[in-house]
């Protein structure tokens, strides 16, 4: 027994001492708390809320830190400055998708989402150079995303003014404009083959193909069937878990505070009124509306660390260095909660993004799509999205909760890789 004591003492210590040499003979990296052998720091990071871990760490270790998730380390970034740094200053450089295990056992490394290098480069842009000219960012989706709202509008009328669960309409409405712009066709909300597709992306499965095709070439091509299907899945899944997710969790916040709702009605009674659809150029009138939906966004903190980077090349960033594959994981948490920018950061208020004389004001802070080369690349369809959207249903219906305001829970069921919203019932009251 005493041999067998010293023996896992001693490959214990055989342990931590790789783990330090690895880090000094690979380059030299930020400090960060002591990681055990095998598991890392693992407990002392809240899988739950990573965020909040992070927080902590940051303030003993500051803004630029290692962590070790298993015997991997990992940089994190926190607070505006170094995200910027990283993000938009070397930009290149940060613009490597760090490991993701069960995902990429899923996308194989094709898409958009979790490719990288020359795959990403050429998939990235073709894709985008495909929506675009299929509308995205033009007029005709604006079209789109109005008739949209207007189905959504007279799917919850059939509510009834009953309590619901808002979940399937905001999924449906959101994915039918990426349908639209994908298959040049929208889905009726009843149709098996859209409830199908639905299904699958509530269960954050990813559309998987067989090999169909063997691809013979010197290097990989991005334009394969295998990428372009595994693209289309990341496209419409991106389109309606984040945008459909927003919505909800923008409703659940409308019921939590009425007086926000009151002023937002008031303003689109104002400037709409009733008898005609919300549009993109009715934004820089609506002050007190557009700032809403920024804060909704930045309240909610979708993805409060996004998805890692890894760097695509060795490189000294502040007094440290960073080599070549360094997975690098960026906390937009800490930009969007910065209490320097948003005075009272875990308060939700829409005067976040509103100026002394209730102007509009922009923030540099404001980072919900990520920024720099990784940035989504949907952001543009998102906020038409949110804007047309919660515009048209406060348009239309009175938001009335099942509870008293004061005891609605807005806490997050999920704050790791994503901030999923409770659940929760409402009724819409026609108005």
């Amino acid at each position: 027994m005493n041999l067998f004591i010293i023996l896992v003492v001693c490959l214990l210590c055989l342990i931590s001492l790789f783990l330090r040499n690895q880090n000094s003979s690979t380059g030299k990296l930020p400090p960060g708390p002591l990681p055990l052998p095998i598991i890392g720091n693992i407990l002392q990071i809240d899988t739950n809320n990573i965020s909040k871990s992070l927080n902590k760490l940051a303030e003993v270790y500051g803004p630029v830190f290692t962590v070790y998730f298993g015997m991997k380390p990992t940089v994190v970034l926190h607070g505006y400055d170094a995200v910027k740094e990283a993000l938009i200053d070397h930009g290149e450089v940060f613009s490597g998708r760090g490991s993701f295990p069960v995902i990429y056992h899923m996308s194989r490394g094709l898409g958009i989402v979790f490719s990288n290098g020359e795959m990403w480069k050429q998939t990235r842009r073709f894709a985008l150079t495909v929506l675009r000219n299929m509308g995205m960012g033009k007029r005709t989706i604006e079209d789109r995303i109005q008739e949209e709202a207007l189905c959504l509008v007279e799917a919850i009328k059939k509510t009834n003014a009953s309590p619901c669960d808002p979940t399937f309409l905001l999924g449906c409405a959101s994915c039918n404009v990426i349908c639209s712009i994908m298959f040049q066709n929208r889905y009726e909300y009843s149709d098996k083959k859209f409830l199908t597709l639905m299904e699958y992306f509530y269960e954050n499965t990813r559309i998987s193909s067989t090999s169909w095709i063997q691809e013979k070439h010197d290097k990989p091509s991005a334009f394969t069937l295998d990428n372009l299907i595994t693209t289309i899945g990341d496209i419409i899944g991106a389109g309606t878990a984040t945008t459909s997710s927003t919505l909800r969790y923008g409703l659940l916040l409308l019921l939590k505070y009425p007086e926000v709702t009151a002023k937002a009605q008031k303003e689109i009674e104002r400037v709409i009124g009733k008898h005609r659809s919300p549009c993109m150029q009715d934004r820089s009138n609506m002050p007190y509306m557009d700032a809403l939906v920024h804060e909704v966004q930045r309240f909610i903190d979708l993805a409060p660390n996004s998805f890692p980077h890894c760097v695509t090349q060795n490189i000294k960033f502040r007094e440290y260095i960073f080599p070549k594959g360094t997975e690098i994981l960026t906390s937009l948490s800490s930009v969007l909660h910065d209490g320097k920018e948003f005075p009272n950061p875990e308060r939700f208020d829409p005067g976040h993004f509103l100026d002394e004389n209730g102007n509009f004001k922009k923030s540099d802070y404001f980072m919900p799509f990520s920024t720099g080369k990784r940035v989504c690349a949907g952001e543009g369809l998102a906020r038409m999205e949110l804007f047309i959207y919660l515009t048209s249903i406060l348009q239309h219906f009175t938001l009335k909760p099942l509870v008293d305001p004061k005891d609605i829970d807005t806490t997050p069921v999920v704050n790791g890789v994503v901030s999923v919203p409770p659940f929760y019932k409402l009724c819409f009251i026609p108005s």
